[in-house]
């Protein structure tokens, strides 16, 4: 049940609190994308992260809403003045977290969901501490997971093959994850994912307006 937005802020039920920084990451094909768009749909106190990045424009693409789009030269001035929570260079590109917007929407209590990969959540991880939450996403099996990048039918066998190669590469962090979840079923995976935020929405660590109900409370 939502909860009504008139209640006071020291309400049991409506608590002052510090956002998370939501991680999702998994191999190319195993469903993450799919998870993080049903996320944003359903959920309306989290947001994508808007990362700067040094590749090109797509058709429907805007700047500002998908990605900040910069050249080289920006990315590393910015990269070398410590503007990033984490960067990584990713298929010949630079993509970058602004540190500043991200710590700005924490403090209002908003959360923000992070499409990136285990190097991306160690770095964000070693910067942000508590606030991230680290979700890993595996496939069923391997075959399962060629069988997904084949029946999208929009690379070359041996793009597909790369593909693989990095899979497992990333499957062998797995442990550098606070969640491991299986995606054999997109819909299950969806309410475990959500569960998971839920949850981690409520811990006390996090409820920085619960001091002033716990002082009401026993005085």
């Amino acid at each position: 049940m939502d909860v009504p937005q008139t209640l006071s802020a020291n309400d049991p039920h409506n608590f002052k609190r510090r956002g998370v920084l939501f991680v999702l990451s998994s191999p190319s094909g195993a469903g993450k994308s799919t998870i993080a768009r049903k996320l944003l749909g359903a959920d309306k106190e989290i947001g994508m992260s808007v990362s700067y990045t040094t590749r090109p424009i797509r058709p429907g693409e805007v700047d500002g809403r998908d990605y900040h789009f910069v050249d080289l030269d920006t990315f590393r001035d910015m990269a070398s003045r410590g503007e990033f929570l984490e960067w990584a260079h990713v298929f010949d590109h630079r993509y970058g977290t602004p540190k500043e917007d991200v710590f700005h929407t924490l403090s209002e209590g908003d959360d923000i969901l992070f499409d990136i990969d285990w190097q991306g959540a160690q770095q964000l991880y070693q910067l942000a501490g508590g606030d991230v939450v680290r979700v890993f996403i595996l496939p069923p099996s391997m075959a399962e997971l060629r069988q997904r990048l084949e029946r999208r039918a929009t690379d070359s066998q041996e793009i597909i093959d790369g593909r693989m190669a990095r899979a497992e590469r990333e499957v062998s962090h797995w442990d550098g994850y606070d969640y491991v979840l299986v995606n054999d079923d997109v819909d299950h995976c969806f309410a475990c994912v959500q569960t998971i935020l839920a949850a981690e929405r409520l811990k006390r660590s996090r409820q920085t307006g619960i001091i002033g109900f716990i002082r009401k409370l026993i005085r």
